[in-house]
C-alpha cells in the first residue's frame, strides 16, 4: 500500500504564518513598521530571501504594504473598510452616534466578561498600566493624554478577552469615537468628581478581572459604558448651549 506523501511546507509559508499570527494577535498593529530585514530574519531564524518571499505573500493578500521612502508596514484592512465611510456618515448624521455607543457598550461588557475568564498576568499588568496612565492624565488635566489612556485601556481589556475579532472591532470603534472621547474627557476634567468616578469605574473592572469574576466584570463595564454615554450627552448639550449663547451675543 502506497502512502500519500505530505507536501513539504516552504520556509516562507511558515514565516508568513508567523507574521500573520502576530498581526491577528495585535503584536503587529495597523500602521506598524516591520523591523529591518536583517533584524527580522535573525529573530525568526530564517534567510533574508525566505523572509522577503513571506513578506511578498502577505503583501499580495493586502496584509502588508510598502511606503515611499522605504519600509514595510502592516495594513489596516479592517479599519479602513469600516472606518472611512462611517466617519463621514457619523459627521452627516450625528444621531448615528447613539447606535455606535450602544455597540461599543455591547462589545465592552462582553470583553470584560471574557477577560475575567481568560486574562493572563501580562494582560492584567497592561490594564493596570493603562489605569496608571489615566490617573496621571487626570492629575495633570491633560485631555489628550487622557484620551490616549482611554483608548489603551479599552484595547487592553478587549485584548485580554483573547478574541481576535473583538480586539480588532474595538480598535475600529475607538477610531470612530476618537474626537468625541477627546471632547468628552476635556469636559469631564473640569469636574474633578466625574474624573474620579471614571477612574473608580475602570478600577472596578480591573479588580473584577483580577478576581476572575465574569459577572462582576460585566456589570462594572456596563456601569462604565452607561456613565460614558450619559456624560457625553450632557457635554454635547452644554456645548450646544454655549454655541447658542455666543450666536445670540454676536447678534446683539
Amino acid at each position: 500500500m502506497h502512502q500519500t506523501r505530505q507536501p513539504v511546507r516552504r520556509i516562507s509559508d511558515t514565516v508568513a504564518h508567523e507574521l500573520e499570527q502576530r498581526i491577528l494577535e495585535g503584536v503587529l498593529k495597523p500602521g506598524d513598521r516591520l523591523p529591518a530585514e536583517r533584524e527580522l530574519a535573525e529573530e525568526l531564524g530564517v534567510s533574508r530571501p525566505s523572509l522577503r518571499e513571506a513578506i511578498q505573500k502577505l503583501a499580495s493578500r493586502g496584509l502588508l504594504h510598502s511606503r515611499q521612502g522605504g519600509g514595510t508596514f502592516v495594513a489596516d484592512l479592517l479599519g479602513a473598510t469600516l472606518s472611512n465611510p462611517w466617519l463621514q456618515m457619523l459627521s452627516d448624521h450625528p444621531d448615528l452616534q447613539v447606535d455606535l455607543l450602544e455597540m461599543r457598550a455591547l462589545i465592552e461588557t462582553q470583553a470584560a466578561e471574557w477577560a475575567a475568564m481568560r486574562a493572563t498576568a501580562a494582560d492584567i499588568q497592561r490594564l493596570q498600566s493603562a489605569l496608571a496612565a489615566h490617573n496621571a492624565a487626570g492629575e495633570s488635566a491633560d485631555a489628550v493624554a487622557a484620551a490616549e489612556a482611554d483608548q489603551e485601556f479599552h484595547q487592553a481589556l478587549s485584548d485580554a478577552a483573547h478574541n481576535v475579532f473583538l480586539s480588532h472591532l474595538t480598535g475600529v470603534l475607538s477610531s470612530l469615537l476618537q474626537e468625541d472621547i477627546l471632547f468628552n474627557l476635556g469636559e469631564l476634567m473640569s469636574v474633578p468628581v466625574a474624573t474620579r468616578m471614571l477612574l473608580d469605574q475602570r478600577t472596578a473592572i480591573v479588580q473584577a478581572v483580577i478576581n476572575q469574576s465574569p459577572e462582576a466584570a460585566r456589570q462594572a463595564a456596563a456601569t462604565h459604558a452607561g456613565f460614558f454615554r450619559e456624560t457625553l450627552s450632557q457635554a454635547q448639550r452644554a456645548q450646544a448651549r454655549r454655541e447658542t449663547a455666543e450666536r445670540r451675543l454676536s447678534a446683539a
